[in-house]
């Protein structure tokens, strides 16, 4: 197995393992961090151990290899094709802006959490609870005060870590935010000596294409599902 395959999983056991709550074969994130979580193997025994883990009519948002299939006793709250990218190639990319047209970056934390959730709710660019901060490193873009775009890290597993939570207000989209703030996210990453990876639907074009010109591959392609214990 690859160190990126069942990658929640390998969080969860590894450098995320204090955020994590466990039941026999299944790991989870704190609710307050977000709802990911995963089980050793995909199987009986797997979802056996989620469903210890989750409780009637909890939920979980899984990273699979293949489409959900309808099990007993789990009910599908939604799902999108999901695909995993890495930045392997050994280089940071430079900024895309040159210093005198580039925005301040600034580091987000505890006090910001609120306008993260507000802006990550608004733009959708995965799960993010009042404590997903706490995963690593998240910068932000400022104007006039508002937060008005913000990346960072989530998923870590020996070696790697994963860009997440990438995402700009609707009103202030086609300006290079995203790239600037992932430049600098991934510049740290590669600082520690470690590789940047991360997820995105499969039909989200035009950050794909943003993501491959900074450097990123296709690696996988899986599937995101959120389920409803029953």
């Amino acid at each position: 197995m690859h160190v990126l395959d069942n990658v929640i999983w390998q969080a969860l056991t590894t450098r995320d393992a204090p955020f994590a709550e466990s039941f026999k074969d299944a790991r989870r994130f704190v609710r307050e961090v977000g709802p990911l979580g995963a089980f050793r193997e995909h199987g009986v025994q797997g979802y056996a151990s989620l469903a210890g883990l989750v409780g009637p009519g909890g939920t979980v948002g899984l990273f699979l290899d293949d489409p959900y299939q309808a099990r007993a006793g789990w009910e599908s709250v939604a799902g999108a094709p999901l695909l995993q990218m890495v930045c392997d190639n050994g280089l940071t990319p430079d900024q895309p802006n040159s210093s005198k047209d580039m925005p301040t970056l600034v580091e987000l934390g505890t006090p910001d959490s609120p306008e993260m959730i507000e802006l990550t709710a608004m733009t959708k660019p995965g799960p993010f609870g009042p404590r997903t901060h706490e995963l690593g490193t998240y910068l932000g873009i400022r104007l006039q005060g508002r937060l008005v775009a913000m990346a960072g890290e989530r998923l870590k597993i020996p070696g790697h870590t994963e860009v997440s939570a990438v995402c700009t207000h609707p009103e202030h989209t086609g300006k290079g935010y995203a790239a600037i703030l992932m430049v600098e996210v991934m510049k740290r990453i590669r600082e520690r000596g470690e590789t940047p990876f991360l997820h995105v639907r499969a039909d989200n074009g035009r950050a794909i294409e943003i993501y491959k010109r900074l450097g990123f591959r296709e690696r996988k392609l899986g599937h995101f599902a959120v389920l409803r214990k029953t």
